[in-house]
């Protein structure tokens, strides 16, 4: 089976390249199953039921989450209100809405998605990531599934890594999120989990990852915060993974990866 996992999908550049290029993707690869993180979705901040319905229209099957997840307080309960295949990482507190994980049948299939978020340079006081892996995996041990995929939305390039090497051979894919920025080092370990360190995202590629670059670049020159604001046209650029796992082991053989442009208008 082939599982398309888009990275953090930013802004209306993002929800509109996805839009534009995903059902062609999805045509072409022959992709059974499609992953998308829409934290950033609604300008930056969070995400709204009408973007879930938008970006569901176009063949995204579950949503991912990550530090953005509860942004948009508006939304919360009709996004997390269990309406939407949607998560939140799984080691937030106990007492936020929504699940860190789910488990969702298309078709022959049965796709195991599990969310967690870092803890080094990252603002809150989240619960271990690798302590919750245990358990959530601990449930469906005796479980028939066809993939297990797991979303590591994190800073830290080594806080990434070892959540590869602390899940390898347990699950399918171990993608990272967060950074907004595709890296080079897609692999399929021996035992066959699937692994990069940042997907990227989707969204404006002229800025700075994703956000216009002026109000960014002058809060590095002053030290003061000037406005961080999303262009809602411009080049766009889609990064996104395609996984292609044995659904009888759960194994991966293949990660590859996806950059495409265009510009919206």
């Amino acid at each position: 089976m082939k599982i398309l996992f888009i990275g953090d999908i930013v802004g209306k550049p993002g929800r509109e390249i996805v839009k534009k290029i995903l059902p062609t993707i999805v045509k072409e690869k022959k992709i059974d199953f499609v992953i998308a993180n829409p934290e950033n979705a609604a300008h930056g901040r969070g995400v709204t039921p009408d973007i879930l319905k938008e970006l569901q229209g176009v063949g995204v099957d579950v949503f991912s989450g990550g530090d953005h997840s509860f942004d948009d307080k508006h939304s919360l309960e009709e996004v997390y209100g269990g309406d939407f295949p949607i998560v939140r990482p799984a080691n937030y507190s106990q007492n936020v809405p929504g699940l860190g994980h789910i488990l969702l049948k298309k078709g022959k299939y049965k796709v195991l998605h599990i969310s967690l978020i870092g803890r080094v340079f990252m603002k809150l006081d989240y619960d271990c990531p690798f302590r919750e892996l245990d358990k959530i995996l601990a449930n469906f041990a005796r479980q028939k599934i066809s993939a297990i995929i797991l979303d590591i939305h994190a800073e830290a390039t080594s806080e990434k890594v070892a959540m590869f090497r602390y899940a390898n051979s347990r699950v399918s894919a171990v993608l990272g999120t967060h950074t907004h920025v595709m890296t080079a080092d897609e692999q399929v370990s021996e035992e066959g989990t699937a692994y990069i360190t940042d997907v990227g995202m989707a969204g404006f590629d002229e800025g700075c990852i994703g956000i216009d670059k002026e109000g960014v670049i002058e809060t590095f020159l002053t030290q003061m915060r000037s406005s961080h604001g999303i262009p809602d046209t411009g080049k766009s650029i889609f990064n996104a993974v395609v996984v292609d796992i044995d659904p009888k082991t759960k194994k991966a053989r293949k990660i590859s990866s996806i950059r495409k442009h265009y510009t919206v208008k």
